[in-house]
């Protein structure tokens, strides 16, 4: 099989690499390439954006297979073209790449399906756009309607900024055609993900979830790139939002495009904003992200060959995603100056290197060939992508093949990946606390800390007193919401008032679990602490190791009415428990 890829950055490079893996392909082009590419495929001196030039090379070379890479030449009609002509090629027509190519079509497609985003307008005069801005309120989202590289959405913190944002779009013409109109929208808080899937048009077959890195400046600061790296998966998306994300976005979306007369076939990104439960679209692309496809295809142990063809016959219900589970991070490297002006020409060393560290790949974006040395020949330049057991793993291989490559004036930020690691921190602070009276307790208490951890809870267990050391445990109740607890348990045997002293000087819920401490085989120890006066609630257990673990189970319970993560796994908890009855049934059959 001949396979042509379109496209000359980081997304092709790793398109290349992918499909040459598959035994399926006999020769692989791109066109036009780029000094990292050419070591892989025979690059071809065509422009992206030649739609002529690529349809005679195609039906010249008897091309099996093309794949665009960018959107431009999508939202050219390539694909309409080499159909046309008789040829495969993967990606949308001209009329679903409007997702793309048209922010005003895309806003007006989201609110007759009802898809979640953003309030907006659109506006062909700057008198109007910037009095919707002061209705709109401060601050808010000002974008070229049509293709700007990424770079054609500006925020504005005040009104004087939104009023030069609509003039630099359409009075300036700073991003050429595509600020014939502008949309401006309310601003968005919340967390930025990455959703791409492939799509024959019916089926909708969804990678992991990703994260781009679009500022300039490390903490998300200054102006938008083409993106400054990426990883693979956004923890922000859950299992549950994914699913969500599915239904409400992105299966409603082609069957809206359907609905429309302009069938989408292709890779469909939605840029999504997550702010706790509320779910909007910021964007549609028609393509792979870049640098989004480097992380997410070196997690794909697929044949990409077989997704590719899949998807234009209209077969993607038979393709299952084999995805490694293990994170990758991509770290673009960039010319100094960039996203303005930078100069180019710069020899590039250390290249070798980078790619002898295990599990490490460099991706071309903006490089050329002169002579012997490999120079940058655009904004951004290379892009290390790693793969790692943990996302704290990626990201310190990916930094290793960074600090292998240099030249003069590149950049790279230095926190790609800093949400993730924000919440594998968050994620290892203690949310439930397991409080007793004396380590001799530890081996009942056990059984709580054995089921919080079967589901993933962070816990700390501490040894205090109501007796001996009753400050500490006031201390202990009263900062507990401060340092992250969300429920205490608390056991303790004879007079038990530990679960009464936590519920005095604490408004996070307290579960107290009476222990055998006594002649009166714990008797004592469940009076006392079902017994608490008025306005000091305790969740009151049986006693010991079954008290214990109840309290765990309630523990997560609580948590779960805000997590469908914990809520899947309660399910999954209770078919097991289900099924264990089930096997002790069939054991006495015999």
């Amino acid at each position: 099989m001949k396979i042509l890829v379109i496209g000359g950055g980081g997304r092709e490079h790793a398109l290349v690499w992918k499909l040459k893996q598959s035994p399926s392909v006999d020769a692989l082009y791109c066109a036009p390439g780029n000094a990292g590419i050419k070591d892989l495929a025979e690059c071809v001196d065509i422009a992206s954006n030649d739609i002529s030039g690529l349809l005679s090379f195609a039906l010249q070379e008897k091309i099996d297979l093309t794949v665009v890479g960018p959107e431009e030449p999508l939202t050219l009609g390539i694909v309409d073209t080499f159909e046309k002509n008789g040829l495969r090629i993967f990606g949308p027509s001209s009329k679903g790449a409007i997702l793309e190519g048209s922010k005003v079509f895309t806003k007006d497609f989201l609110a007759k399906y009802q898809i979640p985003t953003a309030r907006y307008a659109s506006f062909s005069k700057r008198g109007a756009a910037k009095k919707f801005v002061k209705e709109i309120g401060l601050p808010c989202v000002v974008k070229a309607d049509g293709l700007a590289a990424g770079k054609g959405v500006l925020i504005a913190q005040t009104q004087q900024e939104a009023d030069q944002a609509i003039d630099l779009i359409m009075k300036d013409k700073a991003f050429g055609a595509a600020g014939r109109q502008v949309v401006v929208e309310e601003f968005l808080r919340g967390e930025e993900a990455s959703f791409i899937a492939f799509t024959d048009g019916t089926t909708v077959l969804p990678l992991p979830s990703s994260q781009d890195h679009k500022a300039i400046f490390e903490g998300d600061q200054g102006p938008n790139t083409g993106g400054m790296g990426a990883y693979s998966p956004a923890p922000v998306v859950t299992e549950a939002l994914s699913k969500r994300v599915m239904d409400e976005v992105m299966l409603p979306t082609v069957r809206g495009m359907a609905a429309e007369g302009r069938p989408y076939k292709g890779m469909l990104y939605a840029g999504l904003m997550i702010d706790g439960d509320r779910l909007n679209v910021l964007e549609f692309n028609c393509r792979f992200g870049d640098p989004e496809c480097q992380p997410l295809l070196m997690r794909l142990n697929n044949d990409l060959v077989d997704i590719l063809n899949a998807a234009i016959d209209g077969t993607l219900n038979t393709i299952t995603l084999d995805i490694d589970p293990r994170p990758t991070i991509c770290v673009v490297m960039a010319s100094e100056g960039y996203p303005g002006s930078y100069v180019t020409g710069k020899t590039i060393t250390g290249l070798n290197k980078a790619a002898s560290i295990p599990d490490v790949q460099v991706f071309h974006a903006g490089t050329q060939s002169k002579g012997k040395q490999i120079v940058n020949s655009g904004g951004r330049v290379l892009g290390i992508t790693a793969i790692g057991d943990d996302i704290r793993a990626a990201i310190e291989r990916a930094y290793e093949g960074v600090a292998a490559i240099t030249w003069p004036g590149c950049y790279y930020r230095r926190d790609i990946g800093h949400r993730a690691l924000a919440r594998l921190q968050e994620k290892s602070r203690a949310i439930v606390g397991i409080v007793m009276g004396s380590d001799s307790d530890l081996p009942v208490m056990r059984a709580a800390a054995e089921f919080l951890d079967s589901v993933g809870i962070p816990f700390e267990m501490t040894v205090t007193s109501a007796h001996r050391t009753p400050e500490h445990a006031g201390t202990y109740a009263r900062t507990a919401r401060e340092r992250g607890l969300k429920i205490i348990i608390a056991g303790a045997g004879m007079a038990a008032h530990l679960a009464g002293v936590m519920a005095a000087h604490t408004t996070i819920p307290v579960i107290g679990v009476p222990l055998d401490a006594s002649s009166l085989n714990g008797l004592d120890a469940l009076l006392s602490t079902v017994q608490m006066p008025p306005g000091i609630p305790v969740a009151t257990m049986g006693i010991g190791k079954a008290g214990a673990k109840n309290a765990a189970v309630l523990a997560v319970r609580i948590l779960a009415l805000g997590d469908d993560g914990l809520h899947d796994q309660l399910i999954h908890h209770a078919e097991a428990m289900a099924a264990q009855v089930a096997e002790k049934n069939r054991s006495l059959q015999y």
